[in-house]
């Protein structure tokens, strides 16, 4: 019987600011480095399907939790450090503490921002020869408006609910557009997404101030001039129902930036809205693919 991978769990002081994330081990010697980094309104523990199918074919994998979200630290400065250049400071911190020097990046929606912005090099420069390679899940330089606005209203005033059974039943609803999830993976997402308040009910576990970042720096989600300085090969999921990358600004990929230079590879994810759930072995396998042939 083969054993579990059982990542380890780590807190540090990064910019300035306590962050949590898990450690997967390879399952081998001298691993590729993976980071895999979440959404707006999610943690880590989204990434276990992923971070556990790689780190069982021999790569490292670590998965943040971003300032105000999951375990680590609230930002006592919401307006100055809510956003993809602190962001990605605080990225190339966790580098830095672990001495990452070569890094494969995976990211769902924000977490796919975040990469972009690191492999541009435009604020972080010594994150750009960092990143190996960069997929962008269900994630681009340029995010339709509806869909910013949808996002808003429902992760800046947070439900709170009397039971967990409730808050399940709440997450099905606003992350269907996730694809196929199990039984087991929605309880799992539920309980890492729980935390109570005071008067006992439980909410989502993020800071609601993080959605202030799209009123206070309203084009920070529009970064051409990041992803147009990317070097590295980049792999784009779009969910193939996504109101947030519109197939419009896919082809404008493809004309500009790792898209002229031929390192784009676009693959169009059926069943699923904004963001496929990165938990199936389809979506899993074709990431796999495209990490291999950049490490080579």
């Amino acid at each position: 019987m083969t054993s579990r991978i059982v990542p380890s769990s780590h807190y540090a002081r990064l910019a300035g600011r306590e962050i949590h994330w898990l450690d997967w081990p390879a399952a081998g010697p001298d691993p590729q480095v993976l980071i895999a980094w979440h959404g707006l309104a999610r943690t880590g523990r989204d990434m276990d399907e992923l971070a556990e199918h790689f780190a069982a074919r021999g790569f490292r994998v670590i998965c943040p939790d971003t300032i105000g979200r999951g375990l680590s630290e609230w930002s006592p400065l919401p307006d100055e450090e809510y956003r993809l250049a602190f962001y990605a400071q605080l990225a190339e911190a966790l580098c830095d503490e672990l001495a990452l020097e070569r890094v494969h990046w995976v990211g769902t929606s924000m977490g796919g921002a975040i990469g972009t912005v690191c492999a541009g090099g435009l604020v972080v420069p010594r994150m750009k020869a960092r990143i190996a390679s960069l997929v962008l899940n269900d994630n681009a330089p340029e995010l339709a408006q509806a869909a910013i606005e949808r996002i808003r209203a429902y992760a800046g005033n947070p439900p709170a609910f009397d039971t967990v059974s409730e808050l399940e039943t709440f997450f099905r609803g606003v992350y269907k557009p996730y694809g196929w999830l199990s039984d087991a993976q929605w309880r799992r997402l539920a309980e890492t997404s729980t935390r109570r308040l005071p008067d006992g009910r439980v909410t989502p576990h993020y800071d609601p101030a993080m959605v202030r970042q799209f009123s206070t720096r309203e084009d920070d989600y529009l970064i051409w001039p990041h992803y147009d300085a990317i070097e590295a090969p980049v792999l784009c999921l779009r969910g193939a129902e996504s109101d947030l990358v519109l197939p419009e600004v896919v082809e404008a990929m493809r004309q500009r930036g790792p898209g002229a230079a031929g390192r784009l590879e676009v693959v169009e994810i059926q069943g699923c809205g904004h963001a496929p759930a990165l938990n199936v072995p389809e979506q899993l396998e074709c990431i796999e693919g495209f990490i291999r042939a950049a490490g080579r």
